[in-house]
């Protein structure tokens, strides 16, 4: 069963059913799921959620659906990875990497699109739709296809090839707009109104969605032994994961799953491309406003130029110790680079920046090495090869023979 008993303003407190609501009718300001958190404490322990499947839906009761049958591709519970050779290179002690590469469509947002479309599913809907960089893309049209249900997705047209491809393959209605994605979200939030028997999982299903992301926290601190990190890193789009993220760990200390820590206890920062960071200046800036953006960067998973939740991110960097930083192309590059060659995970564009960013925090000692330290690796790399072009040096073609061979692998350095 759901412990979710209703909807909450983040901005006034005003409270709405649990329904396809995402935005107050009082102030404006977006909804968010309230649990009944005195029913979860006499009910959600280590040992219930141990008995659960190896999946994300371990955690069901600490979730907005009450479907026992959930919408699923067997998301997450994915690894925990210790990064010593990683962290040696950045002067770091105790490193982690979350690889959510693993998931079924490659990236984390099987964790929100699952939540998002078993809700649909309760709530009656038979459309899943959605506006997106790309991953969400993949994974709605995936679980669409799982679930009997028609989607949509609407994406910028100049999309890596790769995932334009793995969504038109589940058979969704792909509709490639001229324009980036917040011309995308901005007509998935004009259709919702329109189509009302469609679930935008991003739009009017957005409470539920988001809250997948939590997840992301809960198996991180059950796979520490139910301990929390010192300081986490979380690559930013619209800001909801890092806010999730932060959420979740909050969560687990207020039903006593986690011992000794308090809410704010795990540092929280954010990662962004130079070529679409708003959250990142504002942050810079000391300023409280976060100013849109249009996006220029080959992180297109994150190119979100005015991110819903970038003023709640600010918020959970701010509050917990953390920061907010940005880097460039080429570091981006660079960091998927040094991920793979240290501990064999290729991550996308998005790994890229939480690498390069983490290592632009280690050696301005803003992360720490006395830290016990996660760093969110979010998609395949996979889906952005693109990327790479032109950063790697290909093989020549050399003779089948021995004398060549040798030749080709003493230019090589090898011996």
């Amino acid at each position: 069963m759901s412990f979710a008993d209703q909807l909450v303003c983040k901005e006034c407190g005003a409270l709405y059913p649990v329904a396809a609501l995402h935005v107050c009718e009082r102030c404006f300001g977006p909804l968010e799921v309230h649990y009944d958190r005195d029913a979860q404490r006499g009910e959600v322990t280590r040992e219930s959620i141990a008995r659960g499947p190896a999946d994300m839906f371990r955690y069901s009761a600490l979730l907005p659906v009450d479907d026992r049958a959930p919408v699923s591709l067997r998301a997450g519970m994915t690894p925990l990875v210790r990064a010593d050779r990683l962290a040696s290179e950045l002067g770091l002690g105790e490193l982690y990497i979350k690889d959510d590469t693993r998931n079924p469509t490659g990236s984390f947002k099987d964790r929100v699109v699952s939540v998002a479309l078993t809700k649909a599913r309760e709530l009656g809907f038979k459309v899943a739709a959605c506006a997106s960089t790309g991953n969400l893309a993949n994974s709605v049209a995936a679980h669409a296809a799982a679930a009997g249900m028609q989607a949509v997705v609407f994406v910028p047209h100049d999309l890596e090839s790769v995932k334009l491809l793995t969504t038109a393959v589940f058979g969704a209605s792909l509709v490639a707009l001229d324009g980036n994605y917040d011309d995308a979200n901005r007509l998935c939030a004009e259709l919702a109104n329109e189509r009302e028997d469609w679930a935008f999982v991003n739009v009017n299903l957005r409470p539920y969605y988001s809250e997948g992301s939590k997840t992301l926290a809960f198996e991180v601190a059950e796979q520490l032994g139910w301990e929390l990190p010192d300081h986490v890193v979380v690559p930013i789009a619209s800001g909801s994961q890092m806010t999730k993220i932060h959420k979740g760990f909050g969560e687990l200390v207020e039903l006593g799953l986690v011992a000794g820590r308090e809410t704010g206890a795990v540092r929280v920062s954010g990662a962004q491309p130079d070529g679409c960071s708003p959250v990142a200046t504002a942050f810079r800036a000391g300023a409280d406003v976060v100013q849109p953006v249009k996006p220029s960067t080959i992180a297109k998973s994150l190119a979100i130029g005015n991110p819903a939740d970038g003023w709640y991110a600010l918020e959970v960097a701010r509050s917990t110790g953390g920061v907010i930083e940005s880097v460039s192309d080429d570091e981006i590059v660079d960091g998927i680079h040094l991920l793979a060659r240290t501990e064999g995970i290729f991550a996308e564009t998005a790994g890229g920046v939480t690498i390069a960013t983490l290592r632009k925090l280690a050696r301005a000692g803003v992360v720490r090495s006395d830290e016990r330290v996660v760093a969110y690796v979010t998609g395949n790399g996979l889906k952005t090869v693109e990327a790479l072009a032109g950063h790697l040096r290909l093989p020549p073609t050399v003779a089948p023979s021995l004398e060549a061979v040798y030749e080709a692998l003493a230019r090589e350095g090898v011996e």
